[in-house]
């Protein structure tokens, strides 16, 4: 007797729905990644899907409110559901909550930007984002996402993990050059990671952006673990001559306070 092939299985369903899944999640990828709202042939070019999978798969996730037509028509930006279910995250965010205080008083310390960023996956997405008062502000935004390799938040994470872990994490990135300060090289990198270590501190020479210098630590918990970094960025313009007292102290004071919330009476 013959068996059809065709016949689904518990795990062939489950592997099916699985591939559908990934492909919703990296068209709404896409869709965030895009510095202008894409339409739908930029989307199946860059996903190398169809485009009538790709119309459907935008269908489906305007219709879950996950993306919206962008008001000039024929283009798509994330919807306001996504936004809400974001924001409830970082809102209920245990680092977050403990991180207020001190993220506030650095703020006001520097008179700078500041960020608290975690690690996701193969870059660091930033989770919070206090303004400076002055007039030229970062163009960043909480949600943002930036490379482990160029960003001072990443660079600092890199700098905490033992040699095994750090290689695994890099191992297999495209390193990319956003400006000509922008390391690529990997031996390049490993050098100043090992300096970073040393020092403590990351720093971001104009690698991420053009005219803007970022110094960067790591959150690190009482068992030892990294939970997040802390940057504070300045636009060069506006950066002072006295760095280590003006911005690496007390950031470096601030991703303690942070620690120290984060694990109360245990320092």
């Amino acid at each position: 007797m013959n068996v059809s092939m065709s016949m689904n299985t518990p795990d062939s369903s489950k592997a099916t729905g699985t591939a559908a899944f990934s492909k919703f999640m990296a068209v709404m990828q896409l869709i965030a990644d895009a510095d202008e709202p894409p339409t739908i042939a930029q989307l199946a070019q860059l996903s190398s899907y169809p485009r009538p999978t790709v119309y459907r798969i935008v269908g489906a996730l305007m219709a879950e409110g996950l993306a919206i037509e962008h008001a000039r028509g024929g283009c798509y930006a994330l919807g306001p559901r996504l936004m809400s279910l974001a924001s409830r995250s970082w809102e209920r965010s245990d680092l977050r909550i403990a991180a207020t205080d001190a993220l506030q008083t650095l703020r006001d310390a520097t008179q700078e930007t500041v960020h608290l960023a975690v690690r996701s996956g193969a870059e660091m997405v930033y989770i919070e984002k206090l303004e400076s008062p002055h007039a030229v502000r970062m163009a960043s935004r909480i949600g943002t996402r930036v490379t482990l390799y160029s960003s001072s938040v990443g660079k600092a994470f890199l700098s905490t993990l033992p040699p095994a872990e750090r290689d695994a994490l890099l191992h297999g990135l495209t390193f990319e050059r956003f400006t000509p300060n922008t390391i690529i090289e990997r031996s390049a990198l490993d050098a100043e990671l090992d300096a970073t270590r040393e020092r403590g501190y990351a720093e971001d020479r104009e690698e991420n952006e053009a005219q803007i210098f970022c110094y960067g630590s790591a959150i690190i918990g009482a068992n030892g673990a990294t939970l997040g970094c802390v940057s504070v960025s300045i636009p060069l313009f506006r950066k002072c001559e006295t760095p280590m007292q003006t911005y690496v102290e007390p950031l470096k004071a601030a991703c303690l306070a942070i620690a120290e919330c984060m694990s109360p009476g245990t320092r």
